[in-house]
């Protein structure tokens, strides 16, 4: 009984669309001139979930399969400027929103209005008001949290499923996720240090949004990720850019972030313990829709403690049961769908094409 009140609870959430609002159009961010072939637009769409979600698209919209591009954080649409190219050329219609909470989207003040359950059901309105009943989804980061969930609570939604960086882990019914987080590495870890409201803003407002930006795109360190209560280095520091993304680019997402702050980011960070609470009934459960992992050997996410013994030795597969394949990228980060466009758009564009 419990699991079908949260359901229908889900339901609720992820029920269908008002009609699209008047367009409003994103600042138009620097394209480089070999995407001039494809036109990428910009609108506002107004999901029955009371959000609006600032909505980029590429491709044909008629009668071309539609392929989700669901970002992380500190990202944006712009994050897959290089696959919605990728994808648009070969046939696909790409879509890529700011997730709730970043860059054009609207961003609900409560963290507890991030959870999960919130998510997915932008992400099913989104669905149904571009006019499908599945679309396959690609994701990176904390978008390919969210992906796992919409998988695990709405399969009937998801063709298929490529996840980048973040693999999907068994809900534990021992101990709340932020809480175990902080027995292992303490309170300067990164994501118990986002905890508190405020706090690590009013850092990130020290640094400035910038330097904030650069120091999360050059993280390339195999290891948990310390935010120390003393400071998180200074604004004076300098750091380079990876070759992968310009000085225009950084720009481009200075300019957004600049506008919204990164509270809307952070919350997803400060209702994991809240989700954990919600998605009790679905303790223990599978995914089952067919799915390809790819990660970096250098990404952070590759080196928490038993995630390689648990993604290569069975785990995975167990509650993935349609894994098609698995990728480990050697010498690539965190940011893997950005530091190399090329190969991850050919990873994804060879699993779905199986479906057509």
């Amino acid at each position: 009984m419990i699991r079908t009140c949260l359901h229908e609870l889900c339901d609720t959430f992820c029920s269908c669309l008002l009609p699209p609002s008047s367009p409003r159009l994103a600042p138009s961010p620097p394209m480089a001139s070999d995407e001039s072939s494809v036109t990428i637009t910009h609108r506002t769409v107004e999901l029955h979930t009371g959000v609006h979600l600032h909505v980029a698209e590429a491709g044909p919209a008629s009668v071309a399969p539609t392929v989700l591009l669901l970002h992380g954080f500190p990202e944006l649409w712009y994050t897959w400027r290089h696959q919605m190219l990728a994808l648009a050329s070969a046939g696909y219609r790409a879509v890529a929103p700011d997730l709730r909470g970043y860059g054009g989207s609207d961003a609900p003040p409560s963290s507890e209005q991030y959870t999960a359950l919130h998510i997915v059901g932008d992400l099913v309105a989104l669905v149904d008001s571009l006019g499908e009943k599945q679309v396959f989804v690609v994701a990176h980061d904390w978008g390919a949290v969210m992906a796992w969930h919409l998988c695990m609570l709405r399969p009937d939604k998801v063709r298929a499923l490529v996840a980048l960086s973040v693999a999907f882990t068994p809900r534990s019914p021992a101990r709340r996720p932020v809480d175990g987080l902080k027995a292992l590495f303490g309170d300067e870890y990164y994501i118990c240090r986002i905890q508190e409201p405020g706090a690590i803003e009013s850092e990130f407002a020290r640094l400035g949004t910038e330097q904030v930006l650069r120091k999360f795109f050059a993280y390339r360190t195999p290891g948990p990720l310390f935010m120390p209560k003393g400071g998180w280095g200074s604004p004076d520091d300098e750091v380079p850019l990876p070759s992968w993304i310009t000085e225009e680019d950084i720009k481009y997402y200075t300019s957004q972030f600049d506008k919204t702050g990164f509270t809307g980011g952070l919350n997803y960070y400060r209702a994991l313990n809240k989700t954990w609470e919600l998605t009790s009934p679905w303790t223990g459960d599978h995914i089952k829709v067919p799915t390809k992992f790819i990660v970096g050997d250098l990404d952070l996410t590759y080196h928490t403690a038993g995630i390689q013994d648990f993604i290569h030795k069975g785990g995975l597969k167990k509650f993935v049961p349609l894994l098609d394949d698995v990728v480990v990228m050697k010498d690539v980060g965190h940011f893997i769908n950005e530091e190399k466009p090329e190969e991850v758009s050919a990873h994804i564009l060879s699993f779905i094409q199986k479906f057509n």
